[in-house]
């Protein structure tokens, strides 16, 4: 099968032919309709991520369709189904108390196993898929296994947005843009910080009540100013010290702060713990979304509650891959990069 392998950090992937993967016992082997381009591969392509090295794949977000079943799968040949990025084994204590996103015992390809750039996947633990529905396009499906359930779990399972109260969103890749969308529609209003303008009037156009550029504002400032005082939430989306500290300085007294951004390198950080101790915030780290609440999510999308397109911007070629994660180095363009064609 083709595949885009990382070889060197930094460099770009290497798109060549590789055997196509076994099928595991407990899973299914998916031929991908679709894989997310995500900041979380970026850290991986750079070699900030431990497990990623020479010879290994990435992609997490993806969909497709069952080409092979192992003995204990729980689907068949020729269903189309979408993958949260962790996948649970279904029998440690967290994932029978529904936190399978924290599961010790998780698998995520990409991530230590070979992931989605390329033509087939292997997927153990296939409880964890669900059906693909016939309205959702592959594209925008691809998506949500990492962008849209992580966003979703930390607004409603962490910090418990209620209509009405001020969300900061720093960041407007596809987890901001998702956070951006699922607020307006929990009733939230909205502040997003970015530093680009076009991203900035981009997610304006999308229902963003404020907008506040980096480069040229004191973010802490300007949100307390356009928020009487702070904000009530806070969503660090880009994983950096400078996002975190301001979105921790942000928030108004009892805020809750949400770390969704994966950090790079060592992941240590030099946090304002005055700002957490004298506000008395609360600081929560967040990953993925349990597989359950999947349904849910998904019949939220169909009746129309809310419009996700907006998030997908581009189909892209196997190949495109590697310009999509070099230009994850600078300011990028509004929206996210889906792989849709498998075969150049």
């Amino acid at each position: 099968m083709r595949a885009a392998v990382v070889r060197e950090f930094n460099q770009d992937l290497s798109i060549e032919n590789v055997p196509s993967p076994s099928c595991p016992e407990n899973g299914v082997v998916l031929e991908v309709a679709a894989c997310g381009i995500c900041r979380s591969d970026f850290h991986g392509w750079v070699g900030g991520h431990p497990k990623v090295s020479n010879g290994s794949i990435l992609g997490h977000e993806y969909c497709g369709t069952v080409v092979e079943a192992g003995a204990s799968a729980k689907h068949n040949v020729g269903d189309r189904l979408i993958a949260p990025f962790i996948l649970g084994c279904g029998d440690c204590p967290a994932c029978q108390t529904g936190a399978s996103n924290t599961c010790e015992k998780s698998v995520v390809p990409g991530f230590g196993s070979p992931g989605a750039y390329a033509e087939f996947v292997a997927v153990p633990f296939d409880h964890n898929l669900v059906h693909l529905p016939d309205t959702l396009s592959p594209a925008l499906a691809a998506g949500l296994g990492c962008r849209v359930t992580t966003a979703w779990h930390a607004l409603t399972d962490r910090a418990n947005v209620r209509v009405g109260e001020w969300v900061a969103v720093h960041g407007t890749g596809g987890i901001g843009l998702s956070a951006l969308l699922l607020a307006k529609m929990l009733g939230a209003r909205v502040v997003v910080v970015d530093v680009v303008d076009e991203k900035l009037t981009h997610a304006k156009g999308l229902g963003a009540d404020a907008i506040v550029n980096a480069q040229r504002d004191n973010v802490v400032q300007a949100i307390q100013d356009l928020t009487d005082g702070g904000a009530q939430v806070s969503i660090e989306a880009l994983g950096i010290e400078a996002t975190t500290n301001a979105s921790v300085e942000c928030l108004a007294t009892l805020g809750r702060h949400v770390h969704i951004g994966m950090p790079s390198g060592d992941g240590m950080m030099n946090i304002n713990m005055r700002a957490i101790y004298s506000k008395q915030l609360a600081f929560y780290g967040t990953r993925g979304m349990p597989s359950w609440k999947y349904p849910s999510l998904l019949g939220m999308i169909e009746r129309g509650d809310v419009d996700l397109s907006p998030m997908l911007d581009r189909e892209v070629n196997l190949s495109d891959a590697s310009a999509e994660l070099r230009a994850m180095s600078g300011p990028t363009p509004p929206g996210t990069a889906v792989i849709t064609n498998f075969s150049s």
